[in-house]
């Protein structure tokens, strides 16, 4: 049983939390019932390619034991503090906020649950954000403590589940919806990745899982699809560069299909305002 102190010390902590978090409009989540199908990848090119349609974006890379996000957007060096906050570092004017930037380099992280909650309400409180238009958390796979530490904490209007086409995935992406439903997270949303691959010597479409599981998961489960996202050689050595194939080759068609899931994003909260003004 807490004492009065500990049951204190949480209503300040979730108070701090609360009033850094409202001053940014969107918040996002983005997880899956699996490791291994580009959430990662899914999220940080959601960011840059929200900025890129004029928006005030942000990181948080919520995955404590496996960070990635760094890797894939440049960030190197050590985050810094002013006072009490932490200072986000910036990757092409997205802000970004990740453990792997408080540790040396392949260091590994041996926390138990409770210790990993603990950073992510450091990250959701004592950063200091600013006044963001979206703040995309990229979550471990799973649904363990993380998953409902920022579902509670972060207040996300939005989940983004992603998943590929195979069956092995979409038994666990089934899973992380059932999670996001009963956390009542507001909007929560399909992303079918790794969707097919075009042979860059012939052009001919190879669909190496499969093809229109998750389009056909989101109508099952009734919750909104938003596209499918192909496999992109090109992406992936930019990624390892710390580069985004939306920033380097908006041609590209994974760049395409992001951007339209980019669109897709913002007409639902548009939706949203208009609703509210009516």
């Amino acid at each position: 049983m807490l004492t009065e102190k500990q049951k204190k010390q949480i209503e300040l902590e979730n108070k701090k939390i609360a009033d850094n978090i409202h001053h940014i409009k969107h918040r996002i989540v983005v997880f899956s019932g699996k490791g291994g199908v580009g959430k990662t990848t899914v999220s940080v090119n959601l960011a840059y390619g929200l900025h890129l349609h004029g928006n005030k974006t942000g990181i948080l890379d919520a995955d404590v034991t496996g960070p990635d996000v760094p890797k894939m957007t440049g960030i190197q060096g050590e985050l810094h503090t002013d006072g009490n906050k932490i200072i986000p570092q910036e990757s092409r004017e997205v802000k970004v906020v990740s453990m792997a930037n408080l540790l040396p380099p392949d260091q590994a992280v041996i926390w138990r649950g409770p210790l990993r909650s603990k950073m992510l309400n450091q990250f959701l409180g004592d950063v200091e954000w600013g006044n963001l238009d979206y703040l995309i958390a990229d979550l471990p796979p799973g649904t363990g403590d993380e998953i409902l530490t920022m579902a509670q904490n972060m207040e996300p209007d939005m989940a983004i589940i992603v998943t590929t086409p195979q069956e092995l995935s979409l038994i666990d992406s089934a899973r992380a919806i059932s999670m996001a439903k009963k956390m009542n997270i507001p909007k929560i949303t399909l992303i079918e990745n790794m969707s097919g691959l075009i042979c860059p010597k012939c052009g001919h479409r190879i669909e190496l899982f499969g093809i229109g599981g998750g389009k056909n998961q989101a109508e099952e489960m009734n919750i909104a699809f938003l596209g499918a996202i192909p496999i992109n050689l090109e992406a992936r050595k930019l990624a390892d560069e710390g580069k985004s194939i939306v920033i380097e080759n908006e041609e590209a068609d994974i760049s395409v299909t992001i951007f339209h899931i980019v669109k897709e994003i913002e007409n639902m909260f548009n939706e949203n305002i208009k609703a509210s003004m009516s």
